[in-house]
């Protein structure tokens, strides 16, 4: 294979391959196939039905790793989208096309500048490949493993380049440098069922629900952290299920999610919860059961000279520095700095997830652009 890779072309290749979460449909024997033609040592790493692969070319430090995922979404309704949603066409200079922005585009563009920087000889250490097909979906079996594994066997990053659609409204205007936590509850109150003109009879879960959600929604976490918004608790879901009127129901239910900064860590949030529930419990002629799941801790990349290499890299391409930013939902970055600093920049995420998702050509362009800048940038800074 030549060294020349063509960023749009690779793009459309992998967009063509239907790999909505957990099926890969032989998106990672793409990424692999590529790679493997630019002489990097491919490893798949399969953890349950999830495709994985750590590629690495070089063996001496720094290792600066570019970390993606080839799944996607589902389609949704079809027959909303302009285009067959994996045919990845491009209709006036913009691919269109399920997973064009949210990532396979990157994945495309970071392979494509590393062709690049491998045939100038810029790469004095290492560049590796963290590659998931588990990001959308419950991220159990992918780069959360792959972290644990690589860990496991001493393998160092020393840098980290996740390739989300950072960029909010023009190519360029923003990367992301942390990212708040987040925590699922489930909350579930189980009482008596009984006729509700004799509530003596009965323990009607409802009100004990209503007052815990209540003391949790009331309390503030935090006024917010250096560099991030304040920490906020949403309910997501309150079921009963009771279809009779005269009726007291024997259970309710609740969801709900804590997205927050780093003035707090999972497991306390999770404890604060369980004290509120505890403490209702007492006097309840019932159970209270809470069961969180902690998804993400919170982080930040502190701003310094890899940040500051970054922005320079977009800068030299965009015309203006990115702005700096933590806002968002969770991504792998967050199983990813357990292992060394990480930053995200990608295309402009506005139609991910959406119907007609699409990326302008020109700009996948310039993304490859930016991160053949950032690899000379970095070993240039970094490299022996």
């Amino acid at each position: 294979m030549s060294l020349a890779i063509d960023p749009v072309a690779l793009t459309q290749e992998l967009i063509r391959r239907p790999s909505v979460t957990p099926a890969d449909e032989g998106a990672m024997d793409i990424v692999q196939r590529t790679l493997e033609g630019l002489g990097f040592a491919c490893r798949r790493m399969k953890f349950g039905e999830i495709e994985n692969l750590y590629a690495r070319w070089g063996t001496a430090r720094p290792n600066l790793c570019f970390a993606g995922h080839t799944d996607v979404v589902p389609v949704g309704d079809a027959e909303a989208w302009s285009r067959e949603a994996f045919a990845a066409e491009i209709v006036d200079g913009i691919l269109i096309g399920r997973g064009a922005v949210d990532m396979k585009s990157a994945v495309a563009a970071f392979a494509a500048a590393a062709a690049r920087a491998i045939a100038a000889g810029q790469v004095t250490g290492s560049l590796s490949f963290l590659i998931t097909g588990d990001e959308e979906g419950v991220a159990t079996h992918g780069t959360r493993m792959v972290v644990e594994a690589l860990k496991a066997e001493g393998e160092v990053l020393d840098h980290c380049v996740v390739g989300e659609p950072s960029s909010a409204e023009t190519f360029g205007d923003m990367i992301k440098i942390g990212r708040r936590g987040s925590i699922n509850t489930w909350i579930t109150v189980d009482g008596k069922q009984g006729h509700v003109a004799y509530p003596q009879r009965a323990a009607n879960p409802i009100p004990v629900l209503i007052e815990l959600l209540a003391r949790l929604q009331n309390h503030v976490l935090d006024e917010g952290y250096t560099g991030f918004q304040p920490s906020n608790l949403e309910v997501t879901t309150f079921d009963v299920g009771n279809g009779a009127t005269n009726v007291i129901p024997a259970q309710a239910k609740a969801r709900l999610n804590i997205r927050f900064n780093p003035a707090h860590k999972g497991a306390d949030l999770a404890a604060w919860i369980a004290r509120e529930a505890a403490a209702l419990d007492i006097d309840f002629a019932g159970t209270i059961k809470v069961e969180p799941v902690i998804s993400g801790e919170a982080f930040l990349t502190a701003p310094g000279p890899f940040t500051d290499l970054v922005s320079a890299a977009v800068a030299d391409v965009a015309g203006q520095a990115p702005e700096l930013s933590t806002t968002g939902g969770t991504s792998d970055a967050r199983f990813i700095r357990d292992l060394c600093p990480v930053v995200e920049l990608g295309l402009v995420g506005t139609t991910m997830h959406a119907v007609d998702e699409r990326a302008p050509v020109a700009e996948i362009h310039k993304l490859q652009a930016v991160y053949e800048r950032l690899i000379a940038r970095y070993f240039e800074a970094f490299g022996a």
